[in-house]
């Protein structure tokens, strides 16, 4: 992407993805501390909601924690399969930009009226219907978004959930998020404005189906539901090597893998069912070169996933713009999935 060029520069998506890094840069890690000390207490912490609000911001969270080996239970679920869980013992957390997800505000009304007490929201604006049913709800500092697709909320929800966690774990946290994030801005500028191979763009506008593969993270999954509000192309997210585990008999040559942050044990599988089986091209998304077409992206050591995501949207920007596409205004999709309606 490039800000200064006639062809992005129209798009509000592009101005919301390219704002990305001074919200990082800006990012206050404390405004959770009260919070996370309940939820410690709690011990177990349940994170809800529908589409982009939840996808990355949750599973981002549970990526860092697992990793540094957390005594924090944690769980995701969308609002309405989390209506049939017991969640008596669990503090809850909901993140909707708009404050009128369906689903989410029907979940906290009924925890409220069974006299739950730890309810938490986030959320983008000061009066919302998630305010009126959370004990406590934080807003994102991030400002309203030009296009329907989420970006730059994402990323602050997930960097509000990171901060959140090491919160509850400050005495054993060596590295925090508060001394990573200038540097971590930095590296989000290079990813959102890293030049791609022409040829690699082409490959995927041409694309029957954009497949995603990578870690249970939430960067593929999200980058999926990117990829259908901004190139309006199929697309499906096949978590760690599901790619090589039977979906390949439905794939077809014209249609491209993108491969994020790549395993080396499974290149050889890649290549051997994918690329030769299937004939299909496979793009990896990697901070070392690969054997298949590579998009060199920076590292970011444990922080690598919002740089992955990063990334993913400068692709999907690219191709979009290939195809000639409005990337603010799907024909179809909604700014507000399913809005509550009293």
């Amino acid at each position: 992407m490039n800000a200064t060029d006639s062809k992005y520069a129209s798009f509000g998506l592009v101005k919301d993805m390219l704002e990305t890094p001074g919200v990082v840069a800006r990012f206050d890690t404390g405004q959770g501390v009260e919070t996370a000390r309940a939820i410690r207490k709690v011990g177990r912490l349940f994170l809800t909601g529908e589409g982009s609000s939840r996808i990355f911001p949750a599973k981002q969270m549970m990526l860092q924690a697992r990793r540094r080996g957390s005594n924090l239970v944690l769980h995701t679920e969308a609002g309405l399969q989390s209506r049939e869980y017991d969640l008596r013992d669990w503090a809850v957390f909901a993140a909707s930009n708009s404050g009128r997800t369906s689903e989410v505000i029907k979940l906290f009304t009924e925890l409220k009226a069974k006299g739950h007490s730890h309810l938490y929201g986030l959320t983008a604006g000061q009066a919302s219907k998630l305010a009126d049913v959370a004990g406590k709800t934080y807003v994102l500092t991030c400002g309203g978004e030009g296009a329907v697709a989420a970006t730059k909320s994402v990323v602050e929800q997930a960097l509000f959930y990171h901060a959140l966690y090491e919160a509850t774990e400050a005495d054993t946290i060596s590295s925090p998020l508060s001394g990573e994030l200038k540097n971590l801005a930095a590296q989000l500028t290079e990813a959102l404005t890293l030049s791609i191979d022409p040829a690699l763009t082409e490959k995927i506008a041409r694309a029957g189906t954009i497949y995603f593969a990578g870690r249970n993270d939430g960067v593929a999954e999200e980058l999926a539901l990117k990829t259908n509000e901004i190139t309006r192309k199929k697309s499906d997210y096949l978590e760690g090597t599901y790619a090589v585990h039977g979906i390949e008999e439905v794939m077809s040559a014209n249609d491209v893998v993108i491969w994020v942050d790549p395993y080396p044990d499974s290149y050889q599988k890649f290549a051997d069912v994918l690329v030769k089986g299937v004939g299909l091209t496979v793009i990896a998304l990697s901070t070392v070169p690969t054997p298949f077409p590579t998009i060199g992206i920076p590292s970011a050591g444990a922080l690598q996933s919002y740089v992955n995501l990063c990334a993913g949207w400068n692709v999907l920007v690219e191709a979009g713009i290939q195809l000639n596409i409005n990337l603010d205004k799907p024909e179809r999709a909604r700014k507000v999935g399913n809005e509550f309606v009293v």
